[in-house]
């Protein structure tokens, strides 16, 4: 007659096999059988909702991204970049030195605080007359950044804002670019949360492709 094994032994024996079967099903299984329904159900997003224009990857429909002009020297750290009048521009980021998607997050400022209110008068200034517009009408999206720094949607406020130098920097009508700004406005989350914006990644893309 054999010798039970000792009690420790079982035990270990015990949760060495459902160790085993627990890596297999959570390990293994489960995020197979999620991958495969994502990839049925919406693949777009699964995949990070790629954008490509002439088949080439131009970004995320979900990050946001800069939209400057080339740098004079590429190789001077202290050059400040500058918007490109031919593209609509997206909110001020503090995620890195502006929508670095590997440095995601605010500025921490508060309301009280005197470099905020110093960067939202000098962005209001520097809005104001890079888009030929009263100081006093520039929409508070574009004084302030998203709580990520990665927000690709602008309000529709600071999109129209932006239509007559657009337009001008590119030869369109207005009436070409305000048909983009609408096509390309989500709607409220849920039909109730938050506030309709204009998606800048998918809405500059349109722009490209425009003739």
């Amino acid at each position: 007659m054999s010798k039970p094994l000792p009690t420790a032994v079982r035990t270990h024996a015990t949760a060495l096999r459902m160790l085993l079967v627990m890596t297999v099903i959570l390990g293994i299984a489960y995020p197979l059988l999620v991958t495969g329904i994502s990839q049925v159900a919406f693949a777009d997003k699964a995949n990070g909702s790629i954008v490509s224009s002439d088949g080439k990857e131009i970004g995320s429909s979900l990050l946001g991204q800069n939209y400057n002009l080339p740098k004079k020297n590429p190789d001077d750290p202290n050059e400040q970049a500058q918007p490109d009048p031919k593209w609509f521009q997206p909110r001020p980021s503090a995620a890195g030195t502006g929508y670095d998607a590997k440095s995601s997050g605010a500025s921490n400022l508060g309301p009280n605080s005197a470099d905020l209110l110093k960067a939202v008068e000098d962005r209001r200034s520097s809005v104001a007359a890079f888009d030929g517009v009263d100081p006093a009408t520039v929409p508070v999206d574009a004084l302030t950044a998203s709580g990520s720094g990665l927000d690709p949607h602008i309000s529709v406020a600071y999109a129209k804002e932006q239509v007559n130098r657009v337009a001008k920097a590119r030869g369109l009508s207005a009436d070409t670019l305000n048909h983009l700004i609408d096509k390309y406005t989500d709607g409220r989350s849920l039909g109730f949360l938050g506030q309709s914006g204009v998606n800048v990644v998918l809405l500059n893309k349109a722009l490209s492709e425009e003739k």
